[in-house]
């Protein structure tokens, strides 16, 4: 992976919290995602990683701080502009897909963003995630990997400025996960997609992003260029994390 692009940024983060129950679980003084880039979050459960991938979603609004997104401010009680909320995109862990065949879950995309689902543009979508010849099975009998498939074909039939991914290749087998690296590559290389990929695979990290961030206990204890952060971390507890230890 190239270093991270040096162009401006589409996310500003300043002084973002997120409580709850009392219990603080995301201090961020300050974060930014660039634009084009590939941005891992790595971390222990529970760091944090989830709930600030909702924030840049403006599906929870911080108790705290703002979230610059595009110049636009989102922050508590102030939402996001409909038109920019639609250039944001999230696949979760476990997709929800209608039940329905793999043509019309892909087809729904389409529509969401009101693009005409036509046979050619669902063909294609199809063919960017490998699953063109299993367009008339049934969601429900798709395997874990097939199913992620499917969410990320939905999610580029809505052509969005940003991807944000909550740990796609979970419990995936090898083969499916070597297929979702891919497409997240080409999403980035080809469209110039910003990605921000949640992973607890921290090889899958070192192999996609350009740039990661190591999070613990809702902090963001150290953001490097990715080869940097590997080879040379600054903090003993990324060190000790990368390593393998325990951290919590």
């Amino acid at each position: 992976m190239n270093n991270s692009p040096q162009s401006s940024a589409i996310y500003q983060v300043s002084n973002l919290t997120k409580i709850y129950q009392n219990r603080c679980v995301l201090d961020i003084p300050q974060f930014e995602v660039r634009q084009g880039e590939i941005l891992a979050l790595i971390g222990p459960s529970g760091s944090g990683k989830s709930t600030l991938l909702r924030l840049l979603n403006f599906l929870e609004y911080p108790t705290n701080g703002k979230i610059l997104f595009m110049d636009a401010c989102f922050e508590n009680g102030k939402d996001m502009p409909v038109e920019k909320r639609r250039r944001v995109t999230t696949v979760f862990q476990r997709p929800i897909l209608l039940n329905r065949n793999v043509r019309e879950n892909v087809a729904y995309g389409l529509r969401l963003h009101g693009h005409p689902a036509t046979q050619a543009a669902i063909d294609h979508l199809l063919e960017e995630v490998g699953l063109e010849r299993l367009a008339n099975q049934r969601a429900r009998t798709l395997s874990g990997g097939e199913a992620q498939r499917v969410a990320l074909g939905r999610a580029m039939a809505l052509q969005p400025d940003v991807l944000l991914l909550d740990e796609p290749t979970a419990n995936l087998d090898p083969s499916n996960v070597a297929m979702i690296e891919k497409i997240i590559s080409r999403l980035n290389s080809q469209n110039g997609t910003t990605i921000v990929l949640v992973t607890h695979h921290i090889y899958q990290a070192k192999r996609l992003a350009h740039r990661t961030g190591f999070i613990l206990e809702g902090k963001i204890i150290e953001l490097n260029d990715t080869p940097k952060l590997f080879q040379s971390p600054k903090n003993p507890r990324t060190q000790a994390f990368l390593h393998g230890e325990m951290v919590y």
